[in-house]
């Protein structure tokens, strides 16, 4: 499948194989698995940018070792649901990547999936340095299982 300018439609993009969830961020991006049936998402890890071309290399060699057919990149809005300069960053960053593996993405709201990860973290009883380990790779997952779960998967980010 193509990458396009355009968001997918419904129509083309996949509901079956594997998706690549990713918690966009300017230090590190959270990356998140879905089983190829797209019912469970599982963390996969946490990878600290360096530069543009190593970052596509990594994420591209992801995408391809895992067989993925799409990229679910989690979109920072505001609790009002408007978008701001960070969603912008995270849009921009979905289509860079897009197009540098021909794979189609979509934009989930990611609202909250940074507390949750922690709450969850915290209740794992691990220690400060643990948790930070894991965080953004467990909002990648919450996010991730969030699209999963929606009954309509091509809504745009709404307010809670």
């Amino acid at each position: 499948m193509t990458a396009s300018s355009d968001p997918p439609t419904a129509d083309t993009f996949p509901v079956e194989g594997r998706l690549l969830g990713l918690d966009f961020g300017t230090k590190r991006i959270g990356v998140a698995i879905s089983t190829p049936e797209q019912t469970i998402a599982s963390p996969l890890e946490n990878y600290s940018r360096r530069t543009k071309p190593l970052d596509g290399e990594f994420l591209s060699k992801i995408a391809n070792e895992y067989r993925v057919v799409g990229l679910v990149v989690g979109l920072p809005v505001h609790m009002s649901g408007d978008e701001s300069e960070k969603s912008r960053q995270a849009r921009n960053f979905g289509k860079w990547l897009s197009h540098l593996t021909k794979l189609p993405v979509r934009y989930w709201d990611e609202r909250h999936t940074s507390l949750i990860a922690e709450l969850y973290l915290h209740e794992a009883d691990l220690s400060n340095k643990k948790r930070k380990a894991r965080m953004d790779m467990v909002a990648a997952q919450i996010m991730l299982q969030n699209y999963l779960d929606s009954d309509d998967r091509t809504a745009a980010p709404q307010s809670l």
